[in-house]
């Protein structure tokens, strides 16, 4: 009985050394993360308190950073190193000071999981081929990372391992891109030619008065107000073209409470009162249902059977039909009436066009 408590005691005694050195190991990673946000921090202040103070000594900067004066030397031999930073001293007035005025610690000290983050950014951007912010975004990247310290190195291997796959997005021209922000900016009404989805030409528009855009799933979107219709309506840029400055207008104050858009299931302007969508999907997507987030104020349970029901508030029907009727046979629509009647209508039309 003796031996068998002593052995509980030793495995015990192991268990809790195991626990002990898993808490040491994890607790060794954040600490060492905690340095490291530390003295990044450390090296901007010591980098501000060269610039600002007037040729400042050891003694005035361990006072300024209250930092032994082992640690202000060793900061300033890494400044020099790894940044670059023209840092210099002066016997004449015994302090240190930049030999470029103009110079500031530009590079990002960033961990190396944000290292690794910044890395992935440039495949995300292909689904923006279609507009000149790529361009942008890539050139701020290049900058950031043209800033990193030397010895930082990214293993651009990582990438080879994920393959992004963008969806088919349209061109927009460039110029209307341009324009369009720049109207917004300054408040300028613009004519344009348009093309809708149904119409096979461009057709001219006068007098529209631009307010915000949108992005949605690639597509650009901008939302404006028609001096002609004397309504705000979306406009959709990859169907644009000819962009002219007309005159300035005041914005309406009100422009939020004039607008009614459902960023989940829509971007178009409908100023029809919400209505509940009510779905049941079958148990064979299942979850494919159940681990996405379709809308903001969604209501998702799983049934005993395995079907899935999903409700959610939306004014936009027509956008809303379009993504049901993705599921084909795997989803049955509850409400509302007009939904139903609307899918029926559709599948009519289907039917009739494979005839």
């Amino acid at each position: 009985m003796a031996k068998t408590n002593l052995k509980a005691k030793k495995t015990g005694s192991r268990v809790t050394k195991q626990r002990v050195t898993s808490s040491r190991i994890g607790g060794s990673h954040v600490t060492k993360q905690r340095e490291s946000h530390v003295k990044s921090l450390r090296l901007l202040q010591l980098e501000k308190a060269i610039q600002t103070l007037t040729y400042p000594d050891v003694e005035r900067l361990m006072k300024e950073l209250e930092v032994s004066r082992r640690t202000i030397l060793r900061n300033i031999d890494e400044l020099r190193l790894y940044y670059n930073a023209p840092i210099e001293y002066s016997r004449e007035h015994k302090g240190y000071y930049y030999t470029d005025e103009t110079f500031f610690v530009k590079n990002f000290l960033l961990s190396e999981g944000e290292l690794v983050a910044l890395v992935g950014i440039l495949p995300l951007l292909e689904r923006y081929d279609n507009t000149p912010l790529k361009d942008t975004i890539v050139k701020v990247y290049n900058t950031i990372s043209e800033m990193l310290p030397t010895q930082i190195k990214v293993q651009s291997s990582l990438l080879n391992d994920v393959e992004f796959i963008s969806d088919p997005i349209p061109n927009i021209d460039s110029d209307v891109f341009t324009k369009i922000f720049e109207a917004i900016r300054t408040h300028h009404a613009i004519s344009f030619d348009y093309r809708s989805i149904s119409q096979t030409n461009h057709h001219p528009h006068y007098g529209v008065e631009p307010y915000k855009i949108y992005c949605q799933k690639g597509d650009w979107y901008v939302v404006a107000f028609s001096q002609k219709n004397q309504r705000f309506n979306t406009y959709t840029l990859s169907r644009m073209k000819n962009i002219e400055f007309l005159d300035q207008f005041n914005p309406d104050p009100d422009y939020e409470k004039k607008v009614y858009i459902d960023p989940y299931f829509g971007i178009w302007n409908n100023a029809e009162k919400q209505k509940k969508i009510e779905l049941l999907f079958d148990k064979s997507v299942n979850t494919y249902i159940l681990e996405r987030t379709w809308h903001k104020n969604q209501k998702c349970t799983q049934k005993k059977d395995g079907s899935v029901y999903l409700s959610f508030q939306s004014n936009q029907i027509q956008e809303t039909l379009y993504w049901v009727l993705r599921f084909g046979t795997a989803v049955k629509i509850l409400n509302p009436p007009e939904l139903k009647e609307m899918y029926k209508a559709e599948v009519k039309k289907m039917v009739k066009g494979i005839k």
